[in-house]
C-alpha cells in the first residue's frame, strides 16, 4: 500500500512513526511531504523558543534518520491532488502516486484586516504571505526569529488577541524581560475558557508580572514608519477609539482556520475543516483521510445535506496525536488482515479538552463550560447545573466547578495546581465530585490529604501518560525532563506538564541522595 502524507508537523510525523513496523516489514511505503525545509519540529512550543526558554534542538520532532524507510520530502509543496489518477502534484511539477492519502495540513493563522497592514510577498514555504516588517503571527521558525530579536534587545511587543496562545506568549515575554501589551476586543482575557471571577484573578497576576492588558480594543489599523534602510516597519497599533499602542513588534494572535485549500481544489467536501467520518475518511473520497487541525469529524448520515455542519477541529495537539495513532492502527489492521476494516471500532471523538495555561507566573487550568452564574434565576422547567465556587482574589486563588447529577462537566482553577490536577482527572473520566467539595480545595493546603487518583492520574494530557508511567521511567534512570520525554513522550506536546515532571525528577533525586 502506497501511503502519502501531506504535512510534516507533529500530527503527520506521529502518523508516520506509528507505521514504521509496517514499513520495516515491506507492507507499506510512506511518503511525507513538508513545505518547510527545517527538520520536523513541534510548533506547539514555538512561543517558548521565541522567548528563549527552549533551544531549537528541543523543538525537533525527528530527522530523516529517525524515520527509517520513510520518504521524507522537506521543502516540497503539494500543489494539487489528482484524485482520478491518485497522484499528488508537487510545486516542481513532479507527482507522487498513492493508494491512501492522509491530509495533515494543519491550520493557518487568521490575519485581520487592518489599515496599513500589507503582505509583502510569499514566505519561504509558498503557503503563506509575509507581512509588513515588524508584524508576525508566530507560527513558524522565521516568526520566532523576529520575536527572539526583540527579546534579545529588550524591546516592546504588542500582542493582538487574548486567547490562550496570546496570554501564554505575553507571560513568556514578561518572564524574558520584555514589555508586553495585550490588546483584545472583549472585557476579559480567554473568554472561551474563563468566567469573570477567574479572569479577574488572572488579570491581576498578569499586571503584577508587568503584562499590560488593553481590553475593549477594536483594532483598526497599524502605524508604520520607514527605518534607516527605507523599509516600512510597524510602530503602533491603532484602535477605533484612537488608542495608540506602541511597540517594536506586533504579534497577531487572532485564531486559526483549517488549511483546506488543497482539499477544496480537489473537490472534497469541507466544513470547518476537511469533513471526515468516524473512520477519519473524507466524505467525498474514501481513499483520502484527514487528521489533526485540518480534520472536521462529523457523521455524513446526519449532516450530508446541511449547508453548515456543526463542530470542527479540536485545535489541540493531543487529540491530533490520538487521531494519528488510531488511523495508523486501522490501516495496520487492514494491511495485516487481522480484522475487516469495517469492523474496526470508530474513532472515539474527544470531549472538549483540558486547557492548561503554560507559564511560571500563574497556574491556570480550565475545561468544559464554566459560564453559568450560580445565583442566576432558573427558568421554569430547566435544571440548573450545580455550581461550587471558591475565591480568594487577594492571594490569587479561584476555583469554580460545574456538575450535572454530581458529574463534573466543567471547571476552572487558578493558583490551585493540586486541585486542578485532580479536577482534570475527574473531568476526563466523567467522574463524580465528592459530596464535600472542600475536600478538593484542601489538596493545595494539607499534605495529609491525598488525591484519589494517585499513580493512575493522567500527567501528560497530550500523550495520555500517567504519573505512574513517569515515576517508573525516573526509577529506570531518566534523570531529566527531556529523558522522561524520550522514554514516555510526556512533556513533548504542549509542554504544560514539564514543570510537574521536573518536580518528580527532583523529588526522586532528593529521596535517593
Amino acid at each position: 500500500m502506497r501511503i502519502v502524507v501531506v504535512g510534516a508537523g507533529p500530527v503527520g510525523i506521529r502518523f508516520a512513526e506509528e507505521l514504521l513496523p509496517l514499513i520495516s516489514a515491506d507492507r507499506v511505503t510512506v511518503t511525507v511531504i513538508g513545505a518547510e525545509t527545517a527538520d520536523p519540529y513541534n510548533r506547539v512550543l514555538i512561543g517558548e523558543y521565541a522567548a528563549g526558554e527552549v533551544a531549537a534542538s528541543e523543538l525537533t520532532l525527528t530527522t530523516a534518520a529517525g524515520l527509517p524507510g520513510v520518504d521524507l520530502r522537506l521543502g516540497a509543496r503539494a500543489e494539487r491532488i489528482d484524485r482520478e489518477a491518485q497522484r499528488v502534484v508537487l510545486g516542481d511539477g513532479s507527482t507522487i502516486a498513492y493508494d491512501r492519502l492522509v491530509l495533515a495540513t494543519g491550520a493557518r493563522p487568521i490575519i485581520p484586516a487592518l489599515d496599513g497592514l500589507h503582505t509583502v510577498g510569499p514566505d519561504g514555504t509558498g503557503l503563506d504571505a509575509r507581512l509588513t516588517a515588524g508584524v508576525c503571527v508566530l507560527r513558524d521558525l522565521s516568526d520566532a526569529a523576529q520575536v527572539r530579536e526583540v527579546v534579545e534587545r529588550g524591546g516592546r511587543v504588542v500582542v493582538l488577541g487574548a486567547g490562550v496562545l496570546g496570554i501564554e506568549l505575553a507571560m513568556l515575554l514578561a518572564d524574558a524581560g520584555v514589555t508586553p501589551a495585550v490588546a483584545h476586543f472583549g472585557p476579559i482575557p480567554m473568554p472561551r475558557q474563563l468566567d469573570r471571577g477567574s479572569a479577574s484573578v488572572l488579570s491581576s497576576a498578569l499586571a503584577s508580572a508587568g503584562v499590560t492588558l488593553v481590553p475593549h480594543t477594536r483594532a483598526e489599523g497599524v502605524i508604520v514608519r520607514e527605518d534607516e534602510t527605507g523599509e516600512r516597519r510597524f510602530r503602533a497599533l491603532v484602535s477605533s477609539d484612537a488608542k495608540h499602542i506602541e511597540g517594536d513588534l506586533l504579534v497577531l494572535s487572532c485564531g486559526v482556520r483549517a488549511r483546506t485549500e488543497l482539499a477544496e481544489n480537489a473537490g472534497l467536501r469541507v466544513g470547518n475543516g476537511v469533513l471526515v467520518d468516524s473512520a477519519l475518511r473524507s466524505w467525498t473520497d474514501e481513499r483520502i483521510h484527514a487528521i489533526g487541525d485540518c480534520a472536521h469529524i462529523a457523521d455524513p448520515e446526519l449532516h450530508l445535506h446541511e449547508k453548515r455542519v456543526p463542530g470542527g477541529p479540536n485545535g489541540l495537539v493531543g487529540p491530533g496525536w490520538r487521531q494519528a495513532s488510531w488511523l495508523a492502527a486501522r490501516i495496520t489492521a487492514e494491511v495485516t488482515a487481522e480484522l475487516d476494516a469495517e469492523d474496526h471500532a470508530p474513532f472515539p471523538e474527544d470531549q472538549p479538552g483540558v486547557v492548561v495555561l503554560k507559564g511560571e507566573l500563574v497556574d491556570l487550568v480550565s475545561a468544559g463550560d464554566v459560564s453559568a452564574d450560580p445565583f442566576a434565576p432558573v427558568p421554569a422547567g430547566e435544571d440548573a447545573p450545580g455550581i461550587a465556587v471558591w475565591a480568594d482574589p487577594e492571594h490569587g486563588t479561584y476555583v469554580k466547578m460545574a456538575t450535572r447529577g454530581g458529574v463534573l462537566t466543567g471547571f476552572v482553577a487558578v493558583g490551585m495546581p493540586r486541585t486542578a490536577a485532580e479536577l482534570s482527572v475527574l473531568y476526563l473520566r466523567g467522574g463524580e465530585l465528592p459530596a464535600d467539595r472542600s475536600l478538593l480545595l484542601r489538596l493545595d493546603d494539607a499534605d495529609e490529604v491525598e488525591p484519589v487518583s494517585g499513580r493512575d492520574a493522567t500527567l501528560c494530557i497530550c500523550n495520555d501518560v500517567t504519573v505512574g508511567q513517569v515515576e517508573d521511567a525516573i526509577d529506570d534512570g531518566c534523570g531529566t525532563v527531556a529523558e522522561v520525554g524520550g522514554c514516555t513522550r510526556a512533556g513533548t506536546g504542549c509542554g504544560g506538564c514539564r514543570a510537574r515532571i521536573a518536580e518528580l525528577v527532583h523529588a526522586h533525586a532528593a529521596a535517593t541522595a
